[in-house]
């Protein structure tokens, strides 16, 4: 089997058989990359026997699935962040290597290390066609706005920096306040790390956008208004959501207003980032107050499409509802193919590295929950599935937080905050 070598660290190769890992581990190899999907063809070996035998030959094994026609510049940090990290000699492999080689010439030039014009005789002189990397950098370079993307193992959140390059201003999209709930204790790891970033890039916060109150994480608006003066919005429909908590809690002069945050967007309503058009896209079913932020080319949508190997978000929540959650995607897959989509989960199925985004195309083409689905096959899906999912475990600590902007409670006489914990005020659902 050909191993190319591209850097120091980093050489590529075809797919290699079961047999072939070992060689690769006899050659000096002590890290295995694969960005090859499962099932492209019948006779790969597929990323879990290919775990396996790594960890037999005791080589460091990450799977970083990607297609050709769907590369984003997500895929291409988690490969960077995946060699950086290997231990020893890395070696990455797809069907030919090709793919493998145009995930690190993407993140030489975005890193100022390499040019475009560089990219195809780099490729040549290795044996590949890497013109496909070149036209990818193009339209990349044409793209507004610029995505950072923070990703919480704990809750498996990801949190945004989305930030326009020719003013350098900036919104935050659902920032994540760090909780043990196990410790009751509350930490700004997170909202600093994205206080960190804006700083070293020398950013200007305007916003600071949640896109529903979160039922698996605190938010972190509150804290990072209190940072950066920014003003915090969410979708005008968490007055709904506030007035079915309310009774929960049992919060009579609980504010059901949406004063808690500094503007309440209605679905069509639109905005700027510095010079970046904005829109508000009103997203029901997952919560009653759901909104998806389109801002340029992006559509921040959270928890209403996850990525394609992970499907939809659940709709039993109250207020939820799996019809009007199968609408609401269809208003969102409406946008243009090109349209990236950003999640704010991502779970990680077999293990691969995080990934939060992909574009509509894809989404249409690749979501086993949408793609070739009609309207009833989903509402049975997903109500089948939901019926199966046990209630976040956050989900009483976080919502008396968010539905106040992620403001904690007040601390009590003794100067410490208490959250209050209804007990059986979710009757139905499905036991850990």
């Amino acid at each position: 089997m050909p191993v190319t070598a591209i850097s120091e660290k980093l050489s590529v190769s075809p797919q290699p058989s079961i047999e072939d890992i070992r060689l690769l581990r006899d050659s000096g190899f002590r890290t295995l990359i694969n960005n090859r999907p499962d099932h492209e063809d019948s006779v790969q070996p597929g990323t879990r026997a290919q775990a396996q035998e790594a960890k037999r030959c005791g080589l460091s094994y990450r799977f970083i699935p990607v297609t050709a026609d769907t590369v984003t510049e997500a895929d291409v940090r988690a490969f960077q962040r995946a060699v950086n990290e290997g231990e020893g000699a890395v070696v990455a492999h797809c069907q030919t290597g090709k793919r493998s080689l145009s995930l690190y010439l993407i993140g030489e030039v975005l890193d100022g290390r390499m040019s475009i014009g560089e990219v195809v005789e780099f490729g040549r002189s290795r044996g590949f066609d890497t013109a496909s990397v070149a036209a990818w950098l193009d339209k990349h370079a044409a793209r507004r706005p610029q995505v950072k993307g923070l990703f919480d193992k704990r809750t498996w959140s990801v949190q945004y920096v989305v930030s326009d390059p020719a003013t350098r201003k900036c919104a935050i999209i659902d920032p994540v306040l760090d909780f043990d709930e196990k410790a009751g204790a509350t930490a700004t790891v997170n909202a600093d790390a994205i206080l960190d970033y804006i700083s070293d890039h020398d950013l200007i916060v305007e916003w600071i956008l949640d896109t529903h109150p979160h039922a698996d994480h605190f938010s972190a608006a509150q804290y990072l208004k209190e940072k950066t003066g920014a003003r915090t919005a969410i979708g005008e429909r968490v007055v709904d959501v506030q007035k079915l908590w309310k009774g929960i809690y049992n919060w009579p002069d609980f504010a059901t207003d949406g004063s808690q945050w500094d503007r309440l967007f209605a679905d069509g309503e639109t905005f700027r980032i510095g010079s970046i058009d904005a829109k508000v896209l009103f997203s029901p079913g997952h919560t009653l107050a759901s909104v998806t932020y389109v801002i340029g080319d992006a559509a921040f949508v959270h928890d209403t499409l996850f990525m394609p190997d992970s499907g939809t978000a659940r709709a039993d929540f109250p207020g939820g509802d799996a019809r009007i959650l199968w609408r609401s995607i269809q208003d969102i897959l409406a946008q243009s193919d090109d349209t990236r989509i950003f999640t704010g989960h991502d779970y990680q199925p077999d293990g691969r590295a995080p990934r939060w985004e992909r574009t509509v195309a894809d989404q249409k083409k690749s979501n086993p929950h949408l793609a070739g689905a009609t309207e009833e096959e989903f509402v049975a899906l997903r109500t089948k599935r939901d019926k199966t999912l046990p209630m976040p475990k956050l989900i009483l600590h976080a919502l008396q937080v968010n539905i106040r902007g992620g403001r904690l409670p007040e601390p009590e006489a003794n100067g410490t905050r208490y959250l209050k914990f209804p007990l059986n005020a979710l009757q139905g659902a499905a036991w850990a």
